[in-house]
This record gives structure tokens, C-alpha cells and sequence, in this order.
């Protein structure tokens, strides 16, 4: 696993209960705006560990992107569901009563060098 799918997995764990966050907010968190594909493939690799709440993470506008990652069809739905989050057709309600960024409530990402 590369340091970079490190530094996802400490900033997914982080993220509240009840809250969501963006690929592209911890991609631009860790310094690298344009690598939110690269935060997807970290949670796609990350779907099976149940330290890790994936669930949390969606696309800019709240959609579950990643859903088909989980088992079962509506898995990420009901996780986000039993957080207090609403979900329609796999879109988040009020996604920005729920949006969670890194940039604002973390400390600053000090790389490792």
C-alpha cells in the first residue's frame, strides 16, 4: 500500500459520525488537488476493512459513487442511513449540512519526508 493510501485512510477515519466528505476535499487536503481519482482507488481497495469508514466518502455533489464497491446493493445507503443522513436515489440530502472538509477542520498535512 503506497503512503498516499495511508494518508487517506488517517483522514477517512477522522471524518465524524453523521458527516460526509469528497475525494476531491481529501485529495486537496493532502496536497495533490488533482488526484481524486487516486483517493477513489483508495477507497475501493478500503471497502473491506472495517476500521475504515468508506461509506463517508462520496463525490463533489453528494452522490454514492462508490456504492457498488460495498456488498450487497444498498449497503453504503444503509450505513449513511444509520448516521442520520438521508439518501435519495444515491444522492445525499442537504450534502452540505453533512459535508465534512479536512482543509477546514484538520490541522495542516505535513508530509513525511
Amino acid at each position: 500500500m503506497s503512503n498516499f493510501f495511508t494518508n487517506v485512510y488517517n483522514v477517512v477515519k477522522r471524518i465524524p459520525e453523521g458527516k460526509v466528505t469528497s475525494y476531491g476535499a481529501i485529495a486537496r487536503y493532502l496536497g495533490s488537488p488533482k488526484s481524486s481519482r487516486m483517493v477513489g482507488w483508495a477507497m475501493n481497495a478500503a471497502h473491506t476493512s472495517s476500521d475504515i469508514p468508506a461509506h463517508r466518502v462520496v463525490n463533489r455533489v453528494g452522490l454514492l459513487t462508490g456504492k457498488h464497491h460495498f456488498p450487497g446493493k444498498s449497503l453504503m445507503q444503509q450505513l449513511l442511513e444509520n448516521e442520520g443522513i438521508i439518501v435519495e436515489k444515491d444522492q445525499i440530502l442537504f450534502f452540505d449540512d453533512h459535508f465534512w472538509d479536512p482543509v477546514v477542520e484538520l490541522p495542516p498535512f505535513e508530509i513525511d519526508l
